[in-house]
C-alpha cells in the first residue's frame, strides 16, 4: 500500500529561456546513449527511490519499484511466448497503472506494442488490428464483448489474452504473469534494445479515411518524456492529473513519461469527468494536469461560478486550448501558467508557447531559429495541397498570412525532435510527404494544420486542412467562426463545418450549436454580421443538447456532415439565415426543398 505524502511547496515556474534550456539539457544525451530506454530510467530511478509513488488510481497503484517488477513480469512473459524483436503485441485496455506497466515492460525486450483506441468497433477495429500484424492481443474485461463482434474479420490467429476476467476462449494474462518473476533482468537474460528500435504503435486518424499507425521509436519516447519534463520544469514533489486516454500520444506517453523520468508520481482517472475533476485534482493534491481539445471548455461550463476551486496546480500543460476559452479558464480556475504546445504523432514538427500567450500555440527563441522554426507554405484550397510558384517550388507566408507549417526531414540520427518516423503504411508515409519544396530533391513532412505567424514570432492555429472550406470564392476557416460564434452569450459549444448545397460550388457554412436556455436568434444573427463576413457567417444553425467529442476530445464532424442540414435527418432543431427575410427562420422540409431546388438565391 501506498503512503501519499504531501508534496513540496509549488515551485515558481522557469523563465521561457530557462525552459528551453533545461529542455535542450535533458534531451542531448539521448543520442549519446543508445541503449538507455524508458525503462532504463524508471530502473535506476527505482533503484533510489523504489517506495516513491510512480502510477496512482483509485482501482490500484504502484510505487517505482512496484512498477518495475510488474514490467520484469510482462517482459518474462513476452519472452516465454516465444516473441522475437520486432513481434507486435496489441493492448487493449483502460486507463490504469497497469496499462502503462504492461507496454513499458514488453517493449523492454525488443517487440512493438500497438496501442488500440478505446472506443473502436466493428470494421474500424478490425482495420487497426489488421494493419499490425499482431502475433498477440491483450484485451481487459471492458472490451471482451467489443472484440468478440470482429474476431471473425481478423486476419492471421493472434492469441487473444484477457485480463481482469475469465473466458472460455482466451487465456487470463494477469493470472499467467504471476509465474513469472519481477526480479531484475541479468546481463544475458535482457534481449539487447536501443533507442533505434520501434517500441510503439500509435492509431491517427488524420484527416480523411481510416485510422493509420505511427511508428514510435525508443528514441522519440525519450524525447517526449525529457523533453516535457524540461518544459514543465517537473520536480520528484510534483503530481500529474491524467485523464487523457493512454491509447494516445499525450495521454499514454508524453504525461507518465515526464513525470516519471523526473521521480514524480501521476495519478490517472479512466476517463474525464467534469463533474469530478477538480475533486480529483484535490484529493491527489496534484500539482500539474493535462489537456487536450476541448476538455478546458467543458470544465469551464460544467463547473457553476460560484463554485469554489481548492487546488495547488501550478501549471496546466496541453494543446487545442481555445483562444477565446484561455484567459476565462485561466482566471475563474486560478491556474498560474498554461503550457500549450503543438505536435503530431507521427513526428516531423513541434512548437512550443513556453510564455503562456493566450492563444498562442508556440514561439521559438531567435536563437533556435535555424532548428526549430518551421515555414508556413501558402495553400491551395481548392486542390487542397500547398501553391506553388512558376519554378515549381513552394512560397513562404508572409507575416500574419494563412499558410501550412512543414518540417524538415533531416537524415541525421542525433537530431531525435525532429525525426519524422512516419506510418506502417509507406503509402501512407510518402503521401505525408511534400518533395521539391524550395529546392530539387528536398523533403519536407505536411503537418496538414493552417497556421499563421505574428510579427512577433507567436503561432497561431488557424485549421485543420480538409475542415477549411471554400464558399462564393472564399477560404472560411471553421475554428475563426467558432471562435465569433462563441463570443455570444450563453453559446457553450460551437462545431463548425461546411455542406454542399445542390448547383452551387463549394459548402456553406453551418454551425451546431450547444446553449444555456434559449438562444435570441435576432440578437446572435446581430452579432455575427458585426464580426464576420457574409460568405463566412453559417447559413444553418443546428441546436443540440450536446456535442459529440472524439476519443481526444475534439469536436465530432462526421455525422453532421453526412448529416446535412436535412430536418429529416436529425430531431435537432434547424434554423435558416433566410435572405429573404434577413432572419433565422425554423427549416422545415418545405424550405429544404426550396433550397435543394435552387429556389432560394444563396
Amino acid at each position: 500500500m501506498i503512503e501519499l505524502q504531501k508534496p513540496a511547496p509549488i515551485q515558481t515556474g522557469a523563465s521561457a529561456a530557462q525552459a528551453w534550456l533545461h529542455a535542450l539539457e535533458l534531451t542531448a544525451p539521448i543520442p549519446r546513449n543508445p541503449d538507455r530506454i524508458l525503462f532504463t530510467v524508471i530502473e535506476e530511478i527505482a533503484a533510489r527511490s523504489g517506495d516513491q509513488p510512480a502510477l496512482l488510481s483509485d482501482r490500484e497503484s504502484m510505487t517505482y519499484a512496484e512498477l518495475v517488477a510488474r514490467a520484469n513480469q510482462y517482459a518474462r512473459w513476452a519472452l516465454e511466448q516465444g516473441l522475437a524483436k520486432g513481434d507486435v503485441v496489441g493492448l487493449l485496455m483502460t486507463n490504469r497503472p497497469e496499462y502503462f506497466a504492461t507496454w513499458l515492460g514488453i517493449t523492454s525486450v525488443g517487440c512493438i506494442v500497438s496501442l488500440f483506441n478505446t472506443n473502436l468497433v466493428g470494421p474500424s477495429l478490425a482495420h487497426c488490428i489488421n494493419i499490425v500484424g499482431l502475433r498477440h492481443l491483450v484485451v481487459s474485461r471492458e472490451f471482451v464483448d467489443s472484440l468478440g463482434t470482429v474476431l471473425s474479420q481478423l486476419n492471421g490467429s493472434p492469441a487473444i489474452w484477457s485480463h481482469g476476467v475469465e473466458h472460455a476462449s482466451f487465456r487470463q494474462i494477469d493470472l499467467d504473469i504471476r509465474q513469472y518473476s519481477g526480479a531484475a533482468f541479468n546481463t544475458n537474460e535482457r534481449r539487447h534494445v536501443t533507442i533505434e528500435d520501434h517500441a510503439l504503435y500509435i492509431f491517427t486518424s488524420g484527416t480523411t479515411g481510416l485510422p493509420k499507425a505511427a511508428n514510435i521509436s525508443h528514441a522519440r519516447i525519450m524525447q517526449w518524456s525529457h523533453w516535457f519534463a524540461g518544459m514543465m520544469d517537473v520536480r520528484s514533489t510534483d503530481r500529474m492529473y491524467n485523464c487523457l486516454p493512454m491509447y494516445h500520444s499525450v495521454g499514454g506517453v508524453q504525461v507518465p513519461g515526464a513525470i516519471l523520468v523526473s521521480g514524480g508520481s501521476v495519478a490517472l482517472r479512466e476517463k474525464f469527468s467534469a463533474s469530478q475533476f477538480w475533486n480529483d485534482i484535490s484529493r491527489w493534491d496534484c500539482t500539474l494536469f493535462q489537456y487536450i481539445g476541448e476538455l478546458c471548455r467543458y470544465l469551464l461550463h460544467a463547473t457553476p461560478s460560484s463554485h469554489p476551486v481548492d487546488h495547488r496546480i501550478r501549471m496546466a500543460c496541453g494543446n487545442g486550448l481555445a483562444p477565446e476559452v484561455w484567459s476565462n479558464f485561466k482566471d475563474r480556475f486560478g491556474i498560474p501558467h498554461i503550457f500549450e504546445f503543438y505536435a503530431a504523432t507521427e513526428g516531423g514538427v513541434s512548437l512550443f508557447n513556453v510564455q503562456g500567450k493566450p492563444g498562442a500555440i508556440g514561439h521559438i527563441p531567435g536563437y533556435l531559429m535555424h532548428r526549430f522554426s518551421p515555414p508556413l507554405v501558402k495553400f491551395d484550397v481548392e486542390k487542397e495541397e500547398p501553391a506553388r510558384n512558376e519554378q515549381g517550388f513552394c512560397i513562404r507566408c508572409a507575416t500574419n498570412e494563412v499558410g501550412e507549417a512543414i518540417g524538415k526531414i533531416v537524415d541525421d540520427p542525433t537530431s531525435v525532435g525532429s525525426r519524422f518516423e512516419g506510418y506502417t503504411d509507406n503509402h501512407a508515409t510518402n503521401k505525408k510527404i511534400l518533395r521539391n519544396v524550395f529546392a530539387e530533391g528536398d523533403a519536407w513532412v505536411r503537418t496538414g494544420d493552417l497556421m499563421r505567424k505574428d510579427e512577433k514570432g507567436f503561432f497561431y492555429f488557424v485549421d485543420r486542412i480538409g475542415d477549411t472550406f471554400r464558399w462564393k470564392g472564399e477560404n472560411v476557416s471553421t475554428s475563426e467562426v467558432s471562435e465569433a460564434i462563441c463570443a455570444f452569450p450563453g453559446v457553450k459549444h460551437s462545431n463548425v463545418y461546411g455542406v454542399a448545397i445542390p448547383g452551387a460550388e463549394g459548402r456553406i457554412g453551418m454551425a451546431a450549436l450547444v446553449v444555456d436556455g434559449t438562444l435570441d436568434l435576432s440578437a446572435f444573427r446581430n452579432h455575427l454580421t458585426s464580426l464576420l463576413p457574409s460568405y463566412a457567417r453559417p447559413a444553418f444553425l443546428r441546436i443540440r443538447e450536446d456535442v459529440e467529442l472524439t476519443g481526444t476530445f475534439k469536436y465530432s464532424k462526421t455525422d453532421l456532415v453526412r448529416q446535412g442540414y436535412n430536418p429529416a435527418a436529425t430531431s435537432d432543431a434547424i434554423y435558416f439565415d433566410s435572405p429573404e427575410s434577413k432572419s433565422f427562420v425554423p427549416l422545415d422540409q418545405f424550405l429544404f426543398d426550396r433550397i435543394q431546388a435552387g429556389q432560394i438565391q444563396l
